[in-house]
């Protein structure tokens, strides 16, 4: 990530994210969830593993453990078995199992909705805490950056910064709030579709004309 390149204006940055909203109407959360705990649980399933994958085990896991508290006694042994498909299972089901303590124990079973109490919890930091609020809070206090958003926030011009927390802190400042919650939606489905890490697709790509990849 040492390439840097140029800086987008305030001005060509929400013309460029219009343009990507424009073209992904239907640009939303990726993970199937029914409750804020479904995807507490989602969210930390998908770390290294792909969003399809986790909509196929957490049907499953929570046909097992259809309760906060049932989650909270459950043995690591089990929660392990199921969500093994989704990789560096140990540490995903001790997180959604010491989550799930945590929720019981200090948020009397329901879900925080700060962010400082979600960071709280085992294997949800800012980035996922952002999708947590937005999407079961309508609480819109930051942009999630995972890395479709690194990436494409770099290559676009949006950002040089070399962490998610300096990338975020850059998009916060370019766009104007009414944009905040449709960036993460809009610049993931752009990186899963078009602009795809080692093989873009720029000669269909919308803004093309627009990305520094050539700078």
């Amino acid at each position: 990530m040492s390439k840097k390149y140029k800086k987008q204006t305030k001005k060509q940055s929400e013309k460029i994210v219009q343009i990507l909203i424009d073209e992904y109407k239907d640009a939303k959360c990726g993970l199937d969830f029914t409750t804020p705990f479904s995807l507490v649980v989602a969210l930390i399933l998908a770390a290294q593993c792909t969003d399809k994958r986790v909509n196929e085990i957490t049907p499953i896991f929570f046909k097992k453990f259809n309760t906060i508290e049932s989650v909270k006694d459950a043995s690591l042994e089990d929660v392990m078995n199921i969500v093994k498909p989704c990789g560096f299972y140990k540490n995903k089901a001790h997180a959604i199992i010491q989550s799930a303590k945590i929720i019981c124990d200090d948020f009397n079973g329901k879900v925080p909705d700060t962010m400082e109490d979600l960071t709280k919890l085992c294997g949800i930091g800012r980035k996922s805490a952002n999708i947590i609020l937005q999407e079961c809070f309508s609480k819109v206090e930051g942009i999630a950056v995972d890395t479709h958003v690194t990436r494409i926030s770099r290559k676009i011009g949006f950002s040089n910064g070399n962490s998610q927390f300096k990338i975020e802190s850059d998009l916060l400042k370019t766009f104007d709030k009414k944009y905040w919650d449709k960036l993460n939606h809009v610049l993931v489905l752009h990186g899963r579709a078009i602009c795809i890490a080692n093989r873009p697709k720029c000669d269909i790509c919308p803004i093309s004309n627009l990305c520094n990849k050539n700078d």
